[in-house]
């Protein structure tokens, strides 16, 4: 017999109560004290009968509102009829503690609390426990409430400045009922800490009952574990864990006292789905791996019901393997943070543009919370261009990866290979050893002060990034031949080493010993290794996300005491880290690979019109089958039927299999087989002929179908049921990056700079000078040149001046290093534009010069007095002021460094009534 769309939606949501811990019975049969929880279809209420009212120790507590499942679009509508349920009253009963609000199609599962402050329905999963809509009605005032009301004023000594901002926007969120934000902070700025103090903050204050901590490796839940153990509270002398219970989950058994979980997202799947997993599925993996996997179903676990966690911390939430198992996410009922410092469109997307903290490396250098990086490259032939094994060397050796057992082979014409095969299908020794040994000099050149009293050079702490642990073992063996060490000197850490991987990290990172590691993928994200100072990338990687993990290995900043203890030739604490680009990893592009969708920017009424016109290129097939496939999973049996009929009797999922086949390598190699038996003993003209017929005949079979009526219907129906979620595109303004220029891009930005500097000279008090009257630049002030640098960021945030630095730079037209202080190269920008100086030059260095010559002609002009010894030191404190303001005021001698000379009426005391007239001249010369 069949169900109408009624019944069907009535029997989900029979069993998602039923899972969840409900007795399910009929207005007719009630027994209350059946069980704890029990849901009662078409209860009468002053209303009229609700849909199921959900009783817990026989008080009612909430109603649910089914509809079908065709319904669920407009499933919001029906929120006030719930609401009418809860407040009409019923016989017999008590309705004090009716508060809680279900819409549900069976499929699609809306919930609102009426207790909030101001109730918003948000969907969740499944119905929540009875045992917890119990005590959800006995905590007054609901959790949301307590987060409006309860949060103090956050203590912000130890925290930094980007801390603090991120959690007290967090906490604005939280007030607000938004139910994700997003952190982003550079790598190195203390994203853990952070999260360390809002989630402490979070059980005190709101009573919140546990907290979820995910990772997607098993090394950075370690981490993550230390960090909760040693986090020291400020308003308490206990450590986190004498007030709280942290739990690393080991195992799919989530302890009930435990208030801080932390767990990998692999296990936390595993756990849902009851099953143990072993440690090697939670190992770090490289972005791309985790794009070829389909998504995994979550199925209900009622040892961990939708309301198991109240908060959700996501670690790295920007890595591609949340995007594989976002079920996860989305099956718990539970406010979500997401921690990056790198997030991507898909990303901004999940946790709805909500950011309430954008924390920049570039801003992390500019506080001193990360060092800035050089980049030097290394180019070989072999590395670019491949190379060639002649076949008169008659034999060549080959290797198994894995066993790394060697055997020969005969070989009868030449072997070659391009760059791009290096390392995984060629091993080339000598390529290697030449990169080894070229960066063994190139280090000597970039640490000229490494040196022993002994004359022995002291290698940096040094991170080397390899293609596979066979690459890795190729690598280390060259390091410890070429720089004459030995088995201490270079180790292996990752996940597959003999030795403890992280008792080598330990040693790494606390001890002089090992001074160069190679790694595959332990270390590419989330781990600390202060000490390090080069990076030397001998893989390249198709995610830019990655690779931002990867250089941010070197961000990290570590104090003098601390690096003289492993690294004892350094002069200094860590200014700056070095990437030394073996494979062009600065260069290249990152993309992250889409297996079906080509053009996603096309149009799908443009791609049937493409096919229909004859068009049959592998790009178009593969992304009109993946809309198809979309499609497919959307539409009536009726429309099914329909589109089955005018495509010739072939089904959605036959005409999709048919685009892919056409350029799949195994049909099309299948096709040449068949050709070649059909015509065994024919012309190599007449095999060829044919065997191109016969690849053209898989498109036109492919094609034959997308006549003008299929498609014109195709777009209809996709019309009727096309409901876009863009979690790509993102409407902000475009940020340009900070490395990896081209020469077209540098031309692009200097262009656009000076259009910008021209276009906006009327309206800019600083531009106005420079451009208009150069003869005032004198008068140019700090707050002039900081008003037009705010201006310039926020129209065009990607002309800020490191990046136009950066792009003169590419083009050979900078002097000098970048200024670290963005107001100073934007002076030294702006000098350039305007002609004030021919080339590009950094501001202090100018003023430098022009000081020096001042001071020379003072000197050697007889009709003036020489500068005495005071008066020379007032004068240099006025050249540094003027470098980073540009402009000396009488009043800026009341504030440091001035005032520590006595200010004001000290210079008066060095100068007379000279001062004035120094001042007035100083302005007009350094600035010249």
């Amino acid at each position: 017999m069949n169900q109408t769309p009624e019944q069907v939606a009535r029997d989900r949501i029979d069993r998602l109560l039923r899972q969840s811990g409900w007795v399910v019975q009929d207005k007719n049969a009630v027994d209350l004290y059946a069980n704890t929880g029990v849901a009662v279809r078409e209860f009468q209420t002053q209303e009229g009968p609700a849909d199921y009212v959900l009783f817990v120790q026989q008080t009612p507590m909430g109603v649910i509102e089914a509809k079908r499942e065709e319904a669920g679009m407009n499933i919001t509508v029906v929120e006030e009829q719930s609401l009418r349920y809860l407040t009409a009253g019923m016989k017999f009963v008590n309705t004090d503690r009716l508060c809680f609000a279900y819409e549900s199609t069976g499929e699609i599962t809306r919930f609102t609390d009426f207790r909030d402050p101001l109730p918003r329905s948000r969907e969740v999963f499944s119905f929540h426990r009875p045992e917890t809509l119990l005590d959800w009605a006995s905590s007054i005032p609901p959790l949301r409430a307590r987060l409006k009301r309860n949060m103090p004023a956050l203590p912000e000594q130890g925290l930094r400045p980007a801390q603090i901002e991120a959690i007290n926007n967090l906490e604005v969120s939280f007030a607000d009922n938004r139910p994700r934000a997003l952190i982003q902070m550079a790598t190195g700025a203390g994203k853990t800490f952070t999260a360390c103090t809002f989630v402490y903050r979070l059980l005190k204050f709101t009573k919140a009952k546990r907290v979820l901590f995910l990772v997607d490796t098993r090394n950075l839940g370690e981490q993550a574990e230390q960090a909760f153990l040693s986090y020291q509270p400020r308003d308490d002398n206990r450590k986190f864990s004498e007030l709280y219970n942290v739990q690393r989950l080991s195992s799919s058994y989530v302890a009930g006292d435990s208030q801080v979980v932390i767990s990998t997202i692999q296990r936390l799947y595993a756990t849902l789905k009851g099953e143990e997993i072993d440690e090697t599925a939670e190992e770090e993996v490289d972005d791309a791996a985790w794009q070829k996997r389909p998504p995994l179903p979550v199925v209900y676990n009622e040892r961990n019901p939708i309301e198991q966690f109240d908060f959700v911390v996501i670690d790295e939430c920007h890595r591609s393997i949340y995007n594989l198992w976002r079920q996860v996410l989305d099956y718990y009922d539970a406010f979500l943070i997401g921690l990056t410092a790198t997030p991507d469109s898909r990303t901004f997307g999940f946790f709805n543009k909500n950011v309430v903290s954008e924390y920049t490396y570039e801003q992390s250098v500019a506080d001193g919370v990360n060092v800035p990086y050089d980049v030097y490259s290394i180019e070989t032939r072999i590395t670019k261009s491949g190379g060639l094994i002649p076949k008169s060397e008659q034999r060549i050796e080959q290797r198994e990866k894995l066993s790394r057992r060697k055997r020969w082979e005969e070989i009868d014409e030449d072997v070659a290979y391009e760059g791009r095969q290096l390392d995984r299908d060629v091993v080339s020794p000598d390529q290697i050893r030449t990169i080894i040994r070229e960066f063994k000099e190139v280090l000597r050149k970039l640490f000229p002060d490494r040196y022993h009293a002994d004359g022995s050079f002291e290698v940096p702490k040094t991170l080397v990034f390899a293609k596979s642990d066979s690459h890795a073992d190729d690598i280390i063996q060259c390091i410890r031949e070429e720089f004459a060490q030995g088995n201490e000197f270079c180790k292996k850490v990752t996940y597959k080493s003999e030795e403890d991987p992280k008792s080598v990290l330990n040693q790494f990172r606390n001890s002089w010993a090992p001074r160069i590691a190679v790694t595959v993928d332990m270390i590419a994200t989330g781990t600390d290794v202060k000490p390090l100072e080069v990076l030397l990338f001998l893989r390249d990687v198709k995610s830019s996300n990655y690779f931002e993990q990867m250089k941010g290995r070197g961000t990290r900043t570590i104090d003098f005491d601390a690096l003289r203890e492993v690294s004892g030739t350094a002069k200094h604490a860590k200014t700056h880290f070095v990437i030394v680009d073996a494979v062009g990893t600065t260069e290249s592009k990152k993309t992250v690979s889409r297996p079906l969708e080509r053009k996603p920017g096309v149009p799908m009424k443009d791609l049937l019109n493409a096919v229909k016109m004859g068009v049959r290129d592998e790009e178009l097939f593969s992304s009109l089958a993946n809309r198809l496939i979309r499609l497919e999973k959307q539409i009536t049996p009726d429309e099914r039927a329909q589109y089955e009929q005018l495509a010739g009797g072939r089904t959605i999922k036959q005409s999709v299999k048919k685009l892919l086949d056409a350029y799949d390598p195994d049909v099309i190699d299948a096709a040449r087989t068949q050709v070649q038996a059909e015509l065994v003993g024919a012309a190599p003209a007449d095999l060829q002929r044919a065997t191109e017929q016969a690849l053209e005949d898989l498109t036109r079979e492919a094609a034959r179908v997308f006549n003008g009526a299929l498609c014109e219907y195709v777009e209809n129906v996709r019309k009727v049921h096309a409901q876009t979620i863009d979690h790509v595109s993102v409407d902000e303004v475009l940020r340009s990056e900070a490395a990896g220029f081209s020469r077209e891009r540098s031309k692009e930005v200097v262009k656009d700079f000076a259009a910008w500097l021209t276009d906006h000279a009327e309206e800019i008090t600083a531009l106005d000078i420079y451009f208009r009257q150069p003869h005032r630049r004198r008068e140019v002030t700090f707050a002039m040149v900081k008003s037009l640098l705010a201006t310039l960021k926020a129209d065009r945030p990607n002309l800020a001046p490191p990046y136009v630095w950066e792009a003169y730079a590419k083009l050979d037209e900078a002097k000098g290093d970048k200024p670290e202080s963005e107001l100073v190269a934007l002076v030294s920008l702006l000098r350039h534009v305007s002609g004030t100086d021919e080339r590009l030059t950094a501001y202090p260095g100018q003023v430098d010069r022009n000081f020096q010559r001042w001071i020379f002609a003072r000197n050697n002009d007889t009709g003036l007095p020489k500068f005495t010894d005071v008066q020379l030191d007032w004068l240099r404190m006025i050249r540094d002021h003027v470098k980073q303001s540009f402009h000396l005021e009488v009043d800026d001698l009341d504030f440091s460094p001035f005032d520590k000379r006595g200010g004001r009426g000290g210079m008066y005391r060095a100068f007379g009534k000279e001062m004035e007239g120094v001042i007035l001249e100083l302005n007009e010369i350094l600035v010249a």
